[in-house]
């Protein structure tokens, strides 16, 4: 082979966003018995806060650049920028950086401290916006038009990225449907609170495959019910999910119908699941098993029902997840009894990702 024709040397990105993968996913199935009225149910829920940054969205973080390689579009070197609530863009942050791209991200100012520190550990550049400035739709804008200034920049774009449902499809649900059926169990349903859409778009599309009759129903803040309303209605404290408008990846169309549940109720299940269980999750965790509870009332006892904890406390200190909550009318968690849990292992292989 002549010096003219050289192979091109391999992307030294690929090698570490492989190391990276086998931290992401393969993640527990919790089996969460409780009592609720007196009758004894399980409701099954995916560990998320076992992925690399802790949280599920190390796996669309994973997919996105997996696949900005792979189409060329994420160049060496290349800004890296995205407007998140915090978990999308500490994930985002940890591996851009790990594969050598500078971050910038936008968000809004009222999400926890602990998120603007973490992203800023892994080395972004943070910029906060306020509800003056256009919150998170203002932080979405921000991006946009940093995309279009000299030099290059990569917008993993989590909101309409089709690589943020497929991490889902191929990966949270590909796992919960081999964990289930280690124990002779198929799915009735699936509840998640919608951030970007990717999970309930993804699980929902893996699901029509596999199990036909299960139904997938994203979840709400009671106190902000954006997609029952179509538009941006009240304020919540459930960081992560609901954050404004309706997602393109949240196609309701392709979902059941919406469940909300009250972010204080959110809170309080939370800490019980910290205190009685030592299960330490976020807010969105508790209003997700809460969703799942509420779809389990309406399909019967036997029902299995799924979803995801999203991520652990660590990121809510500063919260009011640390604080007294008061407790109010149309709460679940006063009547739930919490037993105890049992986790499942992943069979599933480590994900594997190709150049």
């Amino acid at each position: 082979m002549t010096q003219n024709h050289r192979p091109t040397p391999p992307d030294p990105r690929w090698q570490r966003l492989r190391e990276l993968a086998g931290l992401v996913g393969r993640t527990p199935l919790l089996a969460v018995r409780l009592r609720y009225h007196g009758r004894e149910a399980c409701i099954y829920a995916k560990a998320e806060s076992f992925n690399l940054t802790g949280s599920i969205k190390d796996r669309m973080a994973l997919h996105i650049l997996a696949a900005g390689l792979r189409s060329g579009y994420l160049r060496p070197g290349a800004l890296v920028t995205e407007a998140t609530s915090g978990n999308a863009g500490i994930a985002i942050t940890a591996m851009a950086t790990a594969i050598g791209h500078p971050v910038k991200i936008f968000m809004p100012d009222w999400m926890s401290a602990e998120r603007i520190a973490l992203m800023r550990l892994y080395g972004a550049e943070v910029e906060l916006v306020s509800h003056a400035q256009g919150g998170f739709l203002g932080s979405i804008a921000r991006t946009r038009e940093l995309a279009l200034q000299p030099g290059d920049c990569f917008l993993p774009s989590q909101f309409d990225n089709e690589a943020n449902a497929q991490a889902h499809e191929e990966g949270t649900a590909v796992e919960l449907l081999a964990q289930l059926a280690s124990r002779g169990l198929k799915p009735d349903a699936f509840v998640a609170g919608v951030g970007t859409g990717g999970t309930v778009l993804g699980v929902s599309r893996a699901l029509r495959k596999s199990c036909p009759g299960a139904q997938v129903y994203p979840l709400e803040p009671a106190e902000s019910p954006t997609l029952s309303t179509g538009h941006k209605v009240g304020k919540h404290r459930i960081q992560g999910i609901s954050d404004e408008f309706i997602p393109a990846l949240c196609r309701l169309d392709q979902l059941g119908p919406v469940v909300a549940v009250h972010d204080g109720d959110a809170i309080l299940l939370a800490q019980r699941l910290a205190r009685e269980l030592g299960l330490g999750v976020g807010v969105s965790s508790g209003a997700n098993l809460l969703g799942a509870l509420k779809v389990q009332e309406r399909l019967g006892p036997q029902a299995v029902v799924c979803t995801v904890l999203c991520d652990d406390n660590k990121k809510y200190l500063s919260t009011d997840l640390c604080r007294e909550e008061p407790l109010r009318p149309g709460y679940l968690s006063p009547d739930i009894e919490l037993i105890g849990l049992e986790s499942i292992a992943c069979p599933t292989p480590e994900l594997a990702i190709p150049a």
